[in-house]
């Protein structure tokens, strides 16, 4: 009887964290919100990634990955020294840009998502910082519960599917398994 052999590209026990960057200065008007750099976190925001730093570093997360807007940039930078893990700017998980329909926001995050996922799946836990848009646009294309989804939306700020500096967990065992959600991390609770 021989061992079943895995090829590389198989994955297992996937676990990413999508995650909103954490307060930035919403009372600048002078700098667009959707487009770069936009505005840069406030000392609130500061501490809110040092918190998520704290968090993923308990939670075993091995790599973050950012949106290049400065708040989210800054976000995953206290977080990454935190949680003593590399960080890296990606422009996929960028805000949703001025001129961008939801499919456009999606059919530039979701190659990047799966390429994530079969690097959880290979290598430990991954974390994405991004803005409140695009974790709603990738959660719902994950097919998670629309009223879960709705509820959340409704008890934090714009709409946002978690607070500033949250972060939902986003699990399953392997490629067949049905993903499963949890908003895991909500900073000062």
């Amino acid at each position: 009887m021989s061992a079943k052999k895995h090829s590389p590209a198989q994955t297992n026990n996937q676990r990413l964290y999508l995650i909103r960057h954490a307060t930035p200065d919403w009372n600048r008007k002078d700098i667009p919100y959707d487009v770069l750099p936009g505005p840069p976190l406030i000392e609130k925001g500061e501490k809110e990634a040092g918190l998520l730093g704290g968090f993923l570093k308990q939670m075993g997360v091995k790599r973050l990955y950012n949106s290049p807007m400065e708040r989210a940039a800054r976000t995953a930078l206290i977080a990454a020294r935190c949680a003593q893990i590399p960080h890296e700017t990606r422009a996929e998980v960028m805000e949703r840009g001025p001129h961008e329909s939801t499919s456009d926001v999606i059919d530039r995050f979701w190659p990047f998502w799966e390429r994530c996922v079969v690097e959880s799946g290979q290598q430990g836990s991954i974390g994405i910082v991004t803005h409140g848009g695009p974790v709603w646009m990738i959660l719902s294309k994950l097919d998670i519960d629309a009223a879960v989804l709705d509820s959340h939306r409704h008890m934090f700020d714009g709409d946002n599917p978690m607070p500033p500096a949250g972060a939902w967990e986003v699990t399953r065992k392997d490629e067949s398994s049905p993903w499963e959600f949890k908003l895991a991390f909500i900073p000062g609770v």
